[in-house]
């Protein structure tokens, strides 16, 4: 059954100049959404852009509840200040010209870190993840296309969002004709022209893309928009898309063939060559037999600091590093590089390596505006729900970690891990997709805090995104930042594992927290919170009325009593005993830092030590230690650390501290 009542449009293809009766009739459609219009007629200032919406609805003859669910899956109706996304989109409906918004940079190729974490062998070679040579693909230059259908310039379309609105509208429009189908007032019959706006070259991609919307347009949305535009589409659960017309798009057949991937989204499988080379060396990953060898505890989430383009370029070298997945802005396509039982080099710790999953994001930490797509933050949700349950996975910060909460294996690894994917990662929403909203599972006076910060309104300054100790631009954040007391005059936390003073550098971690995060309440002062951070007493501010942190539940470790302190380690490596013959002992080497008495840290799982040696090609000689030890994993700084469960008590979370004022 099509979709119904039948939403009243102009032709597609039709221009005519916008009368103020015809702008008043479109925006007519919207006001019961946004309350009564003023009696003047003309929408309020919070409504231009449902106004602009409806105005370019009936001046291309593209359903608006269509235009909306397209634009909400690229930005949310979000306009980012007419700054463009990672690949290079600009303004409410994501029009790329990434010629002019991308620049490249070498995430990897910084040679700061050994992606695999093991100094059993040498590291990868570093790398560059730039763009390939040669003529950027279709997808990445559909402003330019939207700027000859409309006249308008690129200037205008990149910068008014009215004006980008429009330009979709016109896309949509001549998306539709070329299909050779007719303009239509029902949104199910404009499937087909989503789809080929989606940019994808292949039939999955851009049917993924395509379902993803008219999921929206199924289930309605409303929100207010980063520059306080009320925007919202109406549910519309009685539409049925005809994806017949995908057939007759031209796209490729991509194969999802060798994929591990929800049949949600779009996947293909580029792998990842398991190659040796040179003096015995090889790569770029370990044959393993996961999760029937060892177990998967986590999934990472990276960021590529480069374009789609030349990550698969990277991913296919075999004296490179690897990953299991990448995902791209445009649309949340989805490539896998390495099957799940196999142990990718990606996180910069061989312990966390050999149990994880790793997922490349196409982005830019140090570009707060580079924003990542709707689409692309949907499908990795997707992909990281799907592995969750298949791998039993738990949802949450302790499990789900970004790049840089990882931490370092070895005292003289720690100032080498990495930042990404950074304060500008919307971890908040991201576990809202995954279907696990952070939200507060304590009482007022609970001991433990989850870290949840609003991120729209939440903006800490940053440094060092362009140029060292310049502001970077005022932009939302996931990130906390701590002082070592109840004033924002005092000095910031210290990281004694970094050595350095701490700064507000966008790559420094030494004194923040994130979303999602727990942490032990240490005291209360008026609207201040502290907790116990890194060995320290650490303070945020954290207002009743706008609360950067939420009162939760949690277990908390303590050393045992008789214990001045515990240390703490990057790695839960098996005792010396544990080790066969022919598997030389790692070390169980802790980082820099102790958890003194007194003080209590939040748990994030118990786990044995355990050690996957795999140092050759050939996979014979590879084994799985599992020694008598155990372990818990905890929240100690803003990376996780582990502390030998013989050296702690283990207690549920009780009541936090009185406040001090």
């Amino acid at each position: 059954m099509r979709g119904s009542p039948i939403e009243s449009v102009r032709p597609a293809g039709r221009r005519r100049a916008r009368g103020a009766a015809g702008a008043l009739a479109a925006a007519a459609l919207t006001l019961p959404l946004l309350g009564a219009a003023p009696s003047s007629g003309a929408p309020p200032a919070t409504a231009r852009l449902q106004q602009a919406f409806a105005e370019a609805s009936a001046e291309y003859g593209v359903p608006q509840s269509v235009l909306l669910g397209v634009s909400y899956l690229q930005s949310r109706w979000d306009s980012h200040g007419g700054a463009p996304s990672v690949a290079g989109g600009y303004g409410p409906m994501h029009l790329t010209d990434a010629r002019t918004a991308l620049a490249t940079a070498g995430h990897h190729g910084r040679g700061t870190e050994d992606p695999r974490g093991d100094d059993a062998r040498p590291a990868p070679r570093p790398g560059d993840l730039g763009f390939r040579a040669g003529t950027l693909p279709p997808r990445l230059t559909t402003l330019l296309e939207a700027a000859r259908l409309t006249g308008l310039s690129p200037e205008r379309l990149r910068e008014d969002p009215a004006a980008n609105v429009a330009g979709g509208a016109a896309l949509l429009a001549e998306a539709q004709r070329e299909l050779g189908a007719p303009a239509s007032g029902d949104p199910a019959d404009w499937y087909g022209a989503v789809a080929r706006f989606s940019g994808a070259d292949d039939t999955a991609t851009a049917t993924a893309y395509a379902n993803e919307v008219f999921a929206v347009i199924r289930e309605g949305e409303r929100r207010t928009t980063d520059s306080g535009q009320r925007v919202a589409l109406a549910a519309r659960p009685d539409v049925v898309p005809d994806r017949s017309a995908v057939r007759r798009a031209g796209l490729r057949a991509a194969s999802s063939a060798g994929t591990e991937c929800p049949p949600t989204i779009s996947c293909e499988w580029i792998p990842a060559p398991y190659k040796e080379f040179g003096d015995g060396d090889y790569g770029n990953h370990d044959l393993a037999e996961r999760p029937a060898s060892q177990r998967i505890r986590y999934i990472v989430v990276h960021d590529t600091e480069g374009a789609w383009e030349g990550v698969l370029d990277m991913i296919q070298d075999p004296t490179y590093v690897s990953w299991n997945y990448s995902l791209r802005s445009t649309d949340g396509h989805v490539a896998q590089h390495v099957k799940a039982k196999d142990v990718a080099w990606h996180a910069g710790n061989w312990y966390v390596n050999a149990g994880s999953i790793g997922l490349e994001h196409e982005g830019f930490l140090t570009k707060p505006d580079a924003w990542y797509t709707e689409a692309m933050y949907r499908s990795s949700a997707r992909l990281v729900r799907y592995l969750a349950e298949k791998y039993d996975i738990p949802l949450d910060r302790h499990h789900i970690l970004g790049h840089d909460t990882v931490p370092g294996p070895t005292t003289s690894a720690v100032r080498g891990m990495h930042t990404d994917p950074g304060p500008y990662w919307d971890w908040r929403h991201y576990f809202e997709l995954l279907g696990e909203p952070l939200k507060a599972t304590g009482g007022k006076n609970a001991s433990v805090v989850t870290i949840r910060p609003d991120y729209a309104e939440h903006q800490p300054v940053f440094t060092g995104c362009e140029r060292s100790r310049e502001p970077c631009p005022a932009h939302g954040s996931s990130a906390v930042r701590l002082y070592s007391d109840h004033d924002e005059k005092s000095p910031l936390i210290r990281d004694i594992g970094l050595g350095s003073a701490p700064t507000t550098g966008v790559n420094d971690l030494s004194s923040r927290v994130s979303t999602g995060q727990q942490f032990a309440v240490a005291d209360r002062w008026g609207d201040w919170t502290a907790i116990w951070y890194l060995g320290q007493k650490a303070w945020f501010r954290n207002p009743e009325k706008q609360p950067t942190a939420v009162p939760s539940a949690g277990r908390t470790v303590t050393p045992r009593k008789g214990l001045d302190s515990v240390p703490v380690y990057g790695r839960a490596y098996p005792e010396a005993s544990a080790y066969p013959e022919g598997v030389p002992v790692q070390a169980v080497s802790p980082l820099p830092y102790t958890l003194p008495k007194g003080q209590e840290y939040v748990v994030g799982g118990e786990m044995p030590g355990e050690y996957y040696y795999s140092v050759t090609f050939d996979t014979g000689s590879h084994r799985v230690v599992t020694g008598k030890d155990r372990y818990y994993q905890i929240q100690f700084g803003h990376r996780i650390g582990f502390v030998r469960a013989a050296d702690v008590t283990l207690s549920p979370a009780g009541k936090a501290p009185r406040a001090g004022a």
